[in-house]
């Protein structure tokens, strides 16, 4: 019998200044290779954008904009964990990427991680 609990849908920052709650649990998520998640270690999980309660943003989180400045990668202020990436003209269906690293580490063990590449084929590898 498995006594770990249900994954929590609530994550949060090192700090708490920065709080996460998913809508659902995620189906899966994504190891992407580009040249900044593998720096961050990201694990994300998508969702559609606005339905991620973020508490704590804008006051206690700065972005970090690049390339085609389509997108922002938040992380918290105080204690400088990422937290997500969010795009910053958002369009209808536009997403969240999430870090699952934010959350209780069953949450992350129990989906599928994908691998990306990001960096050149923009495939996925598995």
């Amino acid at each position: 019998m498995d006594a770990r609990p249900e994954p929590s849908l609530y994550g949060a920052c090192h700090s708490g200044a920065v709080r996460l709650r998913l809508p659902f649990p995620p189906e899966k998520a994504i190891r992407c290779n580009c040249s900044i998640c593998r720096r961050l270690g990201a694990v994300l999980a998508y969702y559609e954008f606005g339905t991620v309660a973020i508490e704590g943003q804008p006051e206690h989180t700065a972005a970090y904009i690049q390339g085609d400045r389509t997108l922002g990668t938040f992380r918290c202020k105080t204690c400088g964990v990422p937290t997500h990436w969010e795009p910053l003209a958002p369009q209808p269906g536009a997403r969240h990427g999430v870090s699952l690293n934010n959350f209780e580490p069953w949450l992350l063990e129990s989906v599928p991680v994908r691998r990306f590449d990001g960096a050149e084929t923009w495939t996925f590898l598995d």
